[in-house]
Parts: structure tokens; C-alpha cells; sequence
């Protein structure tokens, strides 16, 4: 296996990181915009794991906006994979340029969505992933997969949905991901301050974007931002957090191929958060439509929505800064294999302090380039196959989930999940 990783961001990075410990694969590209920040994470895997783990790994510059560069870079190195680890605003060309190069695929975030023109807050209209969905045929008469959704969430929460209908429900009500976390980042005095732990651009996309519900009886639906907020009981101390609707993949992807009553998304984001973005929506600042802008050197068009992301720490920076813990997971309600009442919470959770000894990552993006890299050996060993555009649900999760559980010294990725029975609500 020949890896392409488009980006070498806070996840790019982390993602370079992870596969210099395992053993599944030949060559990886880590590329870049600024080649120097791909170089930069191939001199950190030389600093820790030594020259003959480094020379598995090669810099070059990459426009991810162009697919014709996509597909250079790629047949240029002989590229099997290609890894998305790039905005969702680059997903069409960097789908395009992978199946150009006749290389596999794989993502964590899928084309963007665009509102109802008249009635956003009811009725869905171009929806996230829409466009690769309707690639499905040219990838699989190419004989090509283009696995799509597998970072975390979407990712692991879709393969934790596929386990749960496996293996734990003989009928499924809700599948709902639930998102949240106990996470501040301080400055250097130690107080706290707003700095967004992800991709603020991808953020402002997700929580200002009318939130997508999928109902067996609806399909398809939305509702205004934050609705619908609800106190969910995170694990491992991260304890109760109120979470919102937030338009997100999984709600796009999992109705496709499982079976539920009704499938929901919502995100842990807080008060504060919720201010700051309504704020930005207010003053058009999270707009993606350039305005002329005049400076010292002439008249510039510039997107507000980049300004507010280049005003901010980039968040690959902020692990020195950051405490706490982050859980991703899927909340399952429905009926028991034994034919009562069940619900239960799968979850992973990801400790900055941990990720930051480790891999000088912070935990967020850590966690997110953790998915996509268990998925690649998978597909590397065998134990997944396909072709077509297909999410983390198409294939068993049971092989994917022990082999992230299983220890480093027995060859897995040595991270547990967990799973809590809950009390099942009163009907």
C-alpha cells in the first residue's frame, strides 16, 4: 500500500504520525501547499522513531485545488490510497484527482451541502455528500473505492452504529451520535480563552448550517441551528454537557444502509461557542463569499470566513495549551436482542495529556486521524473490500473495532472502547 496524505494540517500530521508505528504499509506521501509543513512531520517522525522509519516517508507540494495535482502527485509516486485530510471545501477536486490517478480513497469530512433556497429550516436541499454519492457508478465501474466519512465522527461513530445493529438490538430506534467534551485551552497565565479546538472554517459550516434529522416516516428533514438541546451524561469524567442539533454526516450516510427509526447528530458546544457563532452569522463573518477589501498594497477579494480562521490559533498549535478530554461516540436506543427495552452509549475517549506525550498532537485532531489509519490496514490485510463510494457502515465493524482495541504489543492500535447500558426511558 502506497498512502497520498493531501495535507499536512493538524490531522494530516497526526495521521502521518500514527502510521509511523505500524508495519501494513510500503510508501507515504505527506504533502502540502507549503511542502515545509509536510517536511516539518517527517522530521518529527525521524526525531522519534529513527532514519529507517523516516525513509518510508516522502514531502512534496500538492494544490489541492486542482485535481489535475492531485493526480500528478499520485501516479507520480505510484500512490495505492489516497487520504483526504484537507478542508471539505477541496473534497470535489481531491475525490476527482484520486480517481483519476486510479487510487483508492478515503476522507473524514464529505462535500458540502447548500440550504433550501426558501425554506431551510424544514426541507433539506443539496445535502452533504450528495455529490459522491452520485459518483457511486464511475467508482465502481472503475473497480475503485472511494471509503468516505471515516474520521471520527463521521467514522467511528458510523461503525459503532453498525456494530450496535449487529450485534446488540433486534430493532433499532434512534441512532444519535453524541458529541462532548471537558476541554479548555489557557493562556500563558492559565486563564481560559475561546480558541476552537477544530477547524474553525469546518465548524462554522457544521453549527450554522440548518441541522439534518432523518425519520423513517420523514426521510430527510431540518430544523433551525442548536435545536432541540438536551443534557447528555459523557463517560470517563467529562460528565454532563447540553448538546444541539448540528448538521454532520452521519444523519446523511447511515439511513443508507441501516435500519432505524430515526437518526440524529448533536454536538456538545456550550454556551460561549453557540454566542460566538451566532455572533460571526450576524456580521455575514461566516460567510465564504469573497468581498473586495481594500489594503496597503490595493484593492484584495477575500473570503470573511478565511479572515475569522486566519485570526485564530491554528488548532494543531493549541495541545501545549489544552486540558481535558474529548468523547465521540453513539447513542443506540431500541429494542434488545432478548426482546426488551434497551439503550446504550459506545464511545472512545481521547486525553490531550496522552495524545500530546505521544505524538505532540492535540486530542481532537489526534482522535480524528486515528480512524481513518485502523481503516487503511484494514483494507491493506483484506479484511475490508469494496468498490463504489461506501461509508464505514458498509463493512463489519467488528474486525475494525478489535483491532483498535487490541494492544500495541499484540498488533492492534491500543485503544478500547466502551460501552454503557443505560436506563431506557419510560414510554
Amino acid at each position: 500500500m502506497r498512502i497520498l496524505i493531501v495535507g499536512a494540517g493538524g490531522v494530516g500530521d497526526a495521521v502521518a504520525k500514527i502510521l509511523a508505528r505500524r508495519s501494513f504499509w510500503e510508501l507515504t506521501v505527506v504533502t502540502d501547499y507549503d511542502p515545509a509543513r509536510a517536511e516539518r512531520t517527517i522530521a518529527w517522525i525521524r526525531a522519534k522513531h529513527g532514519d529507517e522509519v523516516a525513509a518510508r516517508f516522502v514531502a512534496d507540494a500538492i494544490d489541492a485545488s486542482s485535481a489535475e495535482s492531485v493526480a500528478d502527485v499520485a501516479r507520480r509516486h505510484g500512490v495505492t490510497h489516497v487520504m483526504n485530510a484537507v478542508e471539505p471545501k477541496f473534497v470535489p477536486t481531491v475525490f476527482a484527482g484520486a480517481l483519476a490517478a486510479s487510487a483508492d480513497y478515503l476522507d473524514m469530512a464529505m462535500t458540502l451541502s447548500e440550504p433550501h433556497p426558501t425554506d431551510p429550516y424544514t426541507k433539506t436541499h443539496v445535502k452533504l455528500g450528495d455529490a459522491q454519492f452520485a459518483a457511486d457508478g464511475q467508482w465502481k465501474d472503475a473497480g475503485r473505492l472511494a471509503l468516505v466519512g471515516m474520521g471520527v465522527e463521521p467514522g467511528l461513530s458510523n461503525v459503532f452504529a453498525r456494530y450496535a445493529v449487529d450485534h446488540l438490538f433486534s430493532s433499532v430506534h434512534e441512532l444519535g451520535t453524541r458529541d462532548g467534551a471537558n476541554l479548555v485551552v489557557v493562556d500563558d497565565d492559565g486563564n481560559e480563552i475561546f480558541a476552537p479546538s477544530f477547524s474553525i472554517w469546518t465548524t462554522i459550516e457544521e453549527c450554522l448550517n440548518p441541522p439534518v434529522i432523518w425519520e423513517k416516516d420523514k426521510g430527510w428533514f431540518t430544523t433551525p441551528p442548536f435545536s432541540e438541546p438536551e443534557v447528555f451524561d459523557f463517560p470517563e469524567g467529562i460528565g454532563p454537557v447540553e448538546c444541539v442539533n448540528v448538521e454532520h454526516e452521519e444523519v446523511l450516510m447511515m439511513p443508507r444502509w441501516l435500519d432505524a427509526q430515526r437518526v440524529t447528530f448533536k454536538y456538545g458546544l456550550g454556551n460561549e461557542f453557540i454566542g460566538v457563532l451566532k455572533t460571526l452569522h450576524q456580521l455575514h463573518l461566516d460567510s465564504t463569499t469573497p468581498l473586495r477589501v481594500r489594503s496597503a498594497s490595493g484593492p484584495v477579494e477575500v473570503a470573511p470566513r478565511d479572515v475569522v480562521a486566519a485570526a485564530l490559533p491554528d488548532p494543531a498549535t493549541l495541545g501545549p495549551r489544552m486540558r481535558g478530554k474529548t468523547c465521540a461516540g453513539m447513542w443506540v436506543t431500541g429494542t434488545g436482542l432478548d426482546g426488551n427495552p434497551r439503550e446504550v452509549y459506545l464511545y472512545h475517549v481521547s486525553d490531550n495529556a496522552w495524545t500530546m506525550a505521544e505524538y505532540e498532537s492535540q486530542c481532537v485532531v489526534w482522535q480524528t486521524a486515528l480512524n481513518p489509519v485502523v481503516a487503511l490496514e484494514l483494507l491493506a490485510t483484506g479484511m475490508w473490500t469494496g468498490s463504489g463510494v461506501c461509508g464505514p457502515e458498509v463493512f463489519d465493524a467488528k474486525p475494525y473495532l478489535d483491532l483498535m482495541a487490541r494492544p500495541e504489543s499484540e498488533g492492534g492500535f491500543g485503544q478500547p472502547w466502551g460501552l454503557e447500558e443505560r436506563t431506557p426511558a419510560r414510554t
